[in-house]
């Protein structure tokens, strides 16, 4: 981190990386604003209590001014912003978030997971065991993670620990986040096409990781996981030394699962065979840093988990309730599997929103088919009013639940707790799993318990 005391200005200071830049930032003694043209809680609060909280949200380009030492550009803004032209006429040096971060980085060890799933919870067991195990890192990763006090680290560490995000950078620079970071050492979880309003094809999906590939420092290694056909090939063709993974042995019990590595038993919090996938990669990462493999499964045993990453919110003897981001097809399918193998016998209410622009289209849609089917019942709630925001046409009634198969569609929050509470069983345990990147039309995990 510079030494010196810089002053920075953040468009679009109000999202959930956006915000943590901020405060780190000025924690470190920088002069930070910024403006964004809304702004919610958990940002909200924090940046109230940091005293950063714009007076007005809005944009304005008095804020912009030539005594800036730069300008971060959060992917919210769009290029017609008042305050980007404002920066760009004044000759200001712009950058992404995902630019800043590199520029802080460049001349450290740059570790950076990606893949269309699991990247957020990987990130955060390799941040775990790294801390677990006394090492100093900076990291960014995209969830708020328990021990950690933000979201982003930028100090003088050796390391750094990157969530490789395949989203857009910035109206600017309109490229996938993890093409800008050049790892020393990288991890791929899988392919499955998501983003469909920026990649329209699955061949152009699969063709932002085979670039991240080639970003790779000249003497760079990766892991990625073996069942993942599209890895496999990109492997193949890819002229860096590289490792494929596959989950341990394990075994499931009521405190989450065993796994059997190296003739040792390590009993872990976390369950679901996707979660031990990612574990197993994460490990290799690890000893690449110099943790051995008991000492890695050692420190994963104190690992719960990432907010809304299979999270348990509650838990009675009759009920359990499990929150999840899960919204893209592949997501979906392995939290719904990986509940259904942790309570095989016990009545799995599966409760699942559309809510991004992926989810919502067409052609997408059928994706989905079968992917709630481990469930004793299987609910969709959309938002109609969702749809016109996105100007697109509101479904029919009937014709979601026509191309995902197997369950039954709302479009109004209050009827589907309704049908959660008639889902209920009195003979055995409830498992109540709600996957969302929404909000569930303003339901709270506690309004799905039977009264």
């Amino acid at each position: 981190m510079e030494n010196k005391t810089q002053s920075y200005h953040v468009i679009a200071i109000g999202g959930a990386v956006m915000h943590n830049m901020a405060l780190e930032l000025q924690a470190h003694g920088h002069h930070v604003t910024g403006s964004d043209d809304e702004i919610f809680d958990p940002a909200k609060s924090r940046l109230e209590a940091a005293g950063l909280l714009p007076a007005r949200c809005g944009w304005f380009p008095e804020k912009v001014h030539d005594q800036l030492d730069g300008i971060i550009l959060g992917m919210h803004a769009r290029a017609d912003n008042p305050e980007l032209i404002k920066a760009q006429q004044l000759g200001l040096p712009i950058y992404s978030f995902p630019e800043f971060v590199y520029r802080h980085a460049q001349n450290k060890k740059r570790i950076v997971i990606g893949g269309s799933h699991g990247k957020t919870t990987s990130t955060a067991m390799l941040m775990h065991v790294l801390k677990v195990c006394g090492l100093d890192f900076d990291y960014l990763v995209g969830s708020q993670l328990s021990g950690f006090e933000r979201m982003v680290k930028l100090s003088d560490a050796p390391l750094m620990i990157i969530e490789g995000d395949e989203y857009l950078t910035s109206a600017l620079h309109p490229v996938p986040k993890f093409h800008v970071y050049k790892p020393h050492l990288a991890m791929l979880t899988g392919v499955a096409w998501d983003h469909v309003n920026v990649f329209p094809t699955f061949d152009n999906y699969v063709s932002q990781f085979d670039i991240f590939l080639k970003t790779l420092q000249p003497d760079a290694r990766w892991f990625w996981y073996a069942g993942d056909p599209d890895l496999a090939k990109l492997a193949q063709q890819s002229q860096f030394s590289n490792q494929a993974y596959r989950e341990p042995s394990f075994i499931s019990s009521a405190e989450g699962c065993t796994v059997h590595v190296n003739d040792s038993d390590y009993p872990l919090s976390i369950f679901g065979r996707h979660n031990l996938q990612n574990a197993a990669g994460v490990a290799l990462l690890a000893a690449e840093l110099g943790i051995d493999s008991h000492s890695f499964w050692t420190a994963m045993q104190s690992f719960t988990g990432t907010a809304k990453r299979l999270e348990k919110v509650f838990e009675s003897e009759s009920a359990v309730v499990y929150r999840d981001f899960a919204h893209a097809p592949s997501k979906v399918k392995a939290t719904v599997q990986a509940v259904r193998e942790q309570y095989p016998n016990d009545n799995l209410i599966a409760v699942f929103e559309l809510h991004t622009y992926s989810s919502l289209q067409p052609d997408f849609l059928p994706g989905y088919r079968d992917t709630l089917s481990p469930a004793n019942h299987a609910f969709v709630l959309y938002d109609p009013h969702v749809f016109e925001l996105k100007r697109m046409p509101v479904p029919e009634y009937g014709y979601i639940s026509a191309q995902i198969g197997e369950c039954t569609e709302f479009n109004q929050p209050e009827a589907l707790q309704n049908a959660v509470n008639e889902a209920w069983d009195n003979g055995r345990k409830n498992v109540i799993l709600l996957m969302s990147s929404g909000n569930l039309g303003g339901l709270k995990p506690e309004d799905f318990l039977r009264a």
